[in-house]
C-alpha cells in the first residue's frame, strides 16, 4: 500500500474540521506565554526551535533570553566568535545546533541580506534546517501551511488517530508529515501545528496523557478504546555504551590550570575540557607515562577528588577526577594551555566538565 492511500484509511470518517477547531481554539484560549510567541519574527522562531530540541522549556527559556540579548539579529549572530556562541550555549548540550545555527545564519546573511528564507526550498539547503525547523519555521513565522514533525506530534496523532506504526522509523515520520498536509488548518496554520505542539507538551504527555482534560478528547481514537498509554508504538533504543576516563585536574607551580579544546569536529566539538585518559586503552598505574608521551609534562598523581557519571544520547561517560601535580617538562599539544583558576570558566565547557569546576578551589 502506497502512502497516500493509507492516508486516506486513516482518515477516512475522521472530521478534520472539528479537530482544526477544536485544537486552535484551544490553543489561542490556553497557550503558555513563551518569550518566542512574543511576535513572529522568523529568527526568534529559529532559534527557539534549535533550542528546544531534545531540551525542556523551562531550562531553554533562559538560555533563549540570554542568546537574544547577546544576538539579537541574524547579522549579530553572524559575526560573534565562535566561542562566545559556544559559551552562551553552555549547558544546553548537543552543541553541534549552536555551531550549524551558526553556520546557517551566516549563510542567510550573505545570501539573503539577513532575512529568512520563507520558502522551503532555500530555506531546507541552510546547515541544520531538517524537515521539523523548515516546518517550524515557514509555518509559525510565515502562516504556511507546512507539516512540523517531531516526536510529540508523532505521539498525539498517533493517539488521537490510532496509529500504530513504530515512531522510531523513518517511514513513519514520512506518514504523519503526510498526515499533518491533510489535516493542518490553511487559515491558521500557525495556530494549528502550534496546538499540535502544546498539546504534546501540557496534555498528552508521554507516560500519563490528561485525557480528561484535552481539547480534543471527542476526536480522539486511542481514548475512545482505551488503548491512549499504548500509542505510540516505539521500538527500543539500543544500550548505551559505556566508556571509563581518568579526567585529570592538573595544576603546575604557578597555581594554573591545565586546560584543552577539543577537536573542531565530532562529539562536543570546539568545547574545552580537562585532559581526559581513556581508561580502556591505558591502566592507571600508566597514566603518568602516557601523559608524558600526549603532553610532554611529567606529572604526580594524587588522590581520586570526585567521580562524574554523564549520559548522551548513545554512550555514558564515566569519569574518575584526579587531582595531579606537574613536576617536569614543557607542555607540548597545540589545543592545551594552562589557565588561572579564576578565567577557566570563562570558557565553554561541556556540563560533564562543568561539574569539575568545584575544584578549581582546591
Amino acid at each position: 500500500m502506497n502512502k497516500q492511500d493509507k492516508v486516506s484509511i486513516i482518515l477516512e470518517n475522521f472530521d478534520r474540521q472539528a479537530f482544526r477547531d477544536l485544537l486552535i481554539d484551544w490553543f489561542k484560549r490556553e497557550q503558555r506565554e513563551l518569550p518566542w510567541r512574543e511576535n513572529q519574527d522568523p529568527y526568534r522562531v529559529w532559534v527557539s526551535e534549535i533550542m528546544l530540541q531534545q531540551t525542556r522549556v523551562d531550562t531553554v527559556i533562559p538560555y533563549f533570553n540570554n542568546f537574544l540579548t547577546q544576538f539579537p539579529t541574524p547579522k549579530a549572530l553572524a559575526e560573534a566568535e565562535e566561542q562566545a556562541v559556544l559559551k552562551a550555549w553552555e549547558g544546553l548540550g548537543y552543541y553541534s545546533r549552536a555551531r550549524n545555527l551558526q553556520n546557517a545564519v551566516r549563510e542567510v546573511v550573505e545570501q539573503y541580506d539577513g532575512k529568512v528564507p520563507d520558502d522551503k526550498e532555500n530555506l531546507g539547503r541552510l546547515k541544520g534546517v531538517g524537515p521539523y525547523t523548515k516546518g517550524a519555521i515557514l509555518s509559525i513565522a510565515y502562516d504556511l501551511p507546512e507539516p512540523a514533525v517531531d516526536g510529540n506530534v508523532m505521539r498525539v496523532l498517533s493517539r488521537i488517530l490510532d496509529v500504530d506504526d513504530d515512531i522510531a522509523k523513518a517511514k513513519t515520520r514520512n506518514l504523519f508529515e503526510a498526515l499533518v498536509e491533510e489535516l493542518i488548518s490553511k487559515e491558521d496554520p500557525s495556530s494549528f501545528n502550534q496546538g499540535l505542539m502544546e498539546l504534546g507538551a501540557i496534555v498528552c504527555t508521554p507516560k500519563s496523557p490528561s485525557c480528561l482534560l484535552c481539547p480534543v478528547q471527542t476526536e480522539c481514537r486511542a481514548f475512545h478504546k482505551g488503548i491512549e498509554t499504548e500509542r505510540p508504538v516505539k521500538s527500543s533504543k539500543k544500550k548505551q555504551k559505556k566508556q571509563p576516563f581518568a579526567a585529570i585536574f592538573i595544576e603546575n607551580e604557578a597555581g594554573e590550570v591545565l586546560i584543552e579544546k577539543r577537536p573542531d569536529s565530532g562529539l562536543l566539538a570546539s568545547l574545552w575540557q580537562y585532559p581526559m585518559v581513556p581508561l580502556t586503552d591505558v591502566d592507571k598505574s600508566d597514566i603518568p607515562s602516557w601523559f608524558f608521551g600526549e603532553y610532554g609534562l611529567e606529572i604526580e598523581l594524587g588522590p581520586t577528588i570526585d567521580r562524574v557519571r554523564h549520559v548522551f544520547s548513545h554512550l555514558i561517560w564515566d569519569m574518575e577526577v584526579i587531582h595531579a601535580k606537574v613536576i617536569n617538562g614543557e607542555l607540548d599539544r597545540e589545543n592545551a594551555r594552562f589557565t588561572s583558576p579564576s578565567l577557566v570558566t570563562s570558557y565553554p565547557f561541556p556540563v560533564s566538565h562543568q561539574k569539575v569546576h568545584k575544584h578549581l578551589e582546591l
